[in-house]
């Protein structure tokens, strides 16, 4: 049996061992529970309020919703930020700029060549359609690369994450052709909320925040020798489009709509009315490893 003062179990905590462990997991655990610790002594913190942060982040878990809960406290916009610092640092500069991937994408995708239809049946909004190209640092197409676009239904639902919708309804892959050209028709997302009654909107209440995001569309764009790229691009014009909970919106990724656009040349898109089009291009940077270049997402690389 022993006595600790408060320094004398931390230091136990983060120094006894029975094996060398990884000296990365150590050094940050240690560093987050001496944070946390300090937290709960300077802040005195309840022993009501610590096991109900438990219980928080245990419900938090079992939702699914710990992905929302990193956008919404700005980690996965921090860690976009220090990729932008340390490429300028580098000297790598140009390109479309990244933005978060959130945590709704889904692998596998049905692919189509140049173009496709990523709604389906009759229209849920406006009919909408983005087309461009992918190219490189110097302009140049890039041939074949992949492009991955998911969005929200209308009401703010993604598949495999929604109940009632079909898998991969809003999800599509597209390989570019000769000149790195794609489109796709779709219905014009709106914005969404939070999940209400769940343990995200109880944090986002607690914090005096709302939890909105503004309409968007997310792209994963790789191609061999490529730099891997994770973007989203914004919907001009919806309120939330300078006040995003997940503090994704960026410059250069707000797109221009054109609207009662002719259908004539959009016919194999099921086209006959006028409808909102957008031209964008991904700019894509030369990879400097073969891991840049890799086609994973974040929790695909992690599994790597």
């Amino acid at each position: 049996m022993a006595e600790y003062t408060q320094q004398q179990l931390l230091d136990l905590v983060n120094t006894v061992q029975v094996a060398p462990g990884n000296a990365r997991v150590r050094a940050l655990t240690q560093r987050i529970v001496s944070d946390l610790f300090k937290t709960i002594d300077e802040m005195d913190v309840s022993a009501d309020e610590f096991w109900s942060a438990v219980d928080w982040l245990s419900r938090l878990g079992a939702s699914g919703q710990t992905g929302l809960i990193t956008a919404g406290l700005g980690f996965d916009r921090l860690l976009d930020i220090r990729a932008d610092e340390a490429d300028q640092k580098a000297g790598r500069v140009g390109g479309t700029p990244r933005a978060i991937e959130g945590p709704l994408f889904v692998a596998g995708a049905p692919t189509a060549k140049a173009e496709v239809r990523v709604d389906e049946g009759e229209p849920k909004g406006e009919v909408f359609v983005m087309e461009g190209q992918v190219l490189d640092l110097a302009g140049q197409p890039v041939p074949h690369a992949m492009v991955d676009v998911w969005h929200a239904n209308e009401q703010g639902g993604y598949s495999h994450f929604f109940p009632g919708m079909k898998p991969y309804e809003l999800r599509r892959r597209i390989e570019t052709d000769a000149q790195g050209q794609y489109r796709f028709r779709t219905a014009l997302p709106p914005g969404y909320s939070i999940p209400p009654n769940s343990p995200t909107s109880e944090l986002f209440e607690a914090l005096g925040r709302h939890g909105h995001r503004p309409a968007h569309i997310h792209f994963l764009v790789v191609a061999p020798g490529k730099r891997t790229l994770t973007t989203q691009v914004n919907i001009p014009g919806d309120t939330y489009i300078d006040d995003d909970f997940a503090f994704a919106t960026r410059d250069g990724l707000v797109v221009e709509l054109e609207r009662d656009v002719a259908p004539a040349g959009y016919e194999s898109l099921g086209i006959t009315q006028p409808f909102v089009r957008s031209r964008f291009n991904f700019v894509l940077q030369n990879a400097v490893t073969e891991d840049e270049a890799l086609p994973l997402t974040r929790m695909e690389r992690v599994k790597a």
